[in-house]
């Protein structure tokens, strides 16, 4: 009898000691949350913003926007260093998941240092062309570049997304097209509207306005999906090159330990501001599309993408500056 009895009492308090971090969910939280992310404007500042701005509401405390420029691995820094208790959250676009690759020597690991919360946004690029290139479809292009290898060029930023879009691309299509290096993609968008390159993979917000012009010709969007913000456009996937994607996504990230019950609230809520209409419509009119994920969809989008770019990566040798 009185074995059972201790043994019940272990069991009652094992049971206790596991549900501890389920049991705080309900009081958190109780002070101002914090979400670090990069220098205002771009999609991060955006997507950090609207986000604050309803957990605010939803939690009933201030959650604030902390924005740090520099590159990734500022934030990154940060928030792995800090309490992991759900006050300090980072929001970044993938290329904190894929800088690593592109870098000998980066202080953080994306997966040993921190806890995925939710998969926020996502935005496409779009496969452009300028008007003087014969080709009006994807295949049409790839057939012409397969025709004049290095002939055409392409502009991007050594390591962003539209760099990357382009080499997988290559490497999916099997075409030698040119990189033309630039500072960044709005030097690159006036190269190609000038001419001077002929291809490119500009993301979707900073486009568009020349779409709506004519200045550019639009063949599809690299989304593995149809996107919402250019319905009228086919995938580059469903255009010849299956399993293609190359897309922004900006993801919302937890110091490494945080209970896993603040990580699922934080998630829920965080999806619950993602799928209000008025917040769809104010993403949307940025060029970017919200998604919303459990943490343990992002952890294996992750794992996917650095799977599948890190190897894009390293064949082309892409560096980050």
């Amino acid at each position: 009898m009185q074995k059972t009895l201790i043994i019940t009492a272990l069991a009652i308090a094992a049971s206790a000691a596991s549900g501890s971090s389920s049991a705080a969910a309900p009081d958190f939280p109780s002070k101002p949350i914090r979400i670090v992310t990069a220098e205002t404007g771009g999609g991060n500042d955006v997507a950090a913003r609207l986000i604050a701005q309803g957990l605010s509401i939803r939690f009933g405390k201030q959650v604030i926007v902390d924005n740090r420029g520099g590159s990734v691995i500022v934030a990154a820094d940060i928030v792995r260093a800090a309490s992991p208790d759900g006050y300090t959250l980072m929001l970044y676009g993938n290329n904190f998941w894929i800088l690593p690759f592109m870098r000998d020597h980066v202080s953080y690991d994306p997966v040993k240092d921190f806890s995925p919360v939710t998969l926020a946004t996502s935005s496409p690029s779009v496969l452009v062309v300028h008007p003087a290139v014969p080709a009006k479809s994807t295949r049409e292009l790839i057939a012409l570049a397969k025709a004049k290898p290095g002939q055409l060029n392409y502009g991007a930023a050594s390591g962003g997304t539209i760099h990357i879009a382009a080499e997988l691309f290559k490497s999916l299509a099997g075409v030698n097209i040119v990189n033309v290096p630039y500072k960044g993609g709005g030097p690159a968008l006036t190269a190609l509207m000038s001419g001077e390159i002929q291809v490119m993979f500009p993301t979707a917000g900073t486009v568009a306005a020349q779409l709506h012009s004519n200045k550019l010709r639009a063949l599809a969007v690299t989304s593995a999906k149809p996107s919402v913000l250019f319905p009228d456009l086919p995938t580059i996937a469903d255009s010849g090159l299956p399993g293609y994607e190359a897309v922004a996504r900006f993801a919302v990230f937890g110091p490494a330990k945080t209970p896993k019950a603040i990580n699922s609230l934080l998630s829920r809520e965080i999806v619950g501001v993602l799928n209000q209409s008025d917040v769809k419509e104010k993403f949307r009119g940025a060029g970017i599309e919200t998604v919303g994920s459990t943490p343990e969809q992002l952890a294996s989008i992750m794992k996917a993408e650095m799977a599948g770019l890190g190897k894009v990566i390293r064949d082309a040798g892409i560096r980050a500056n």
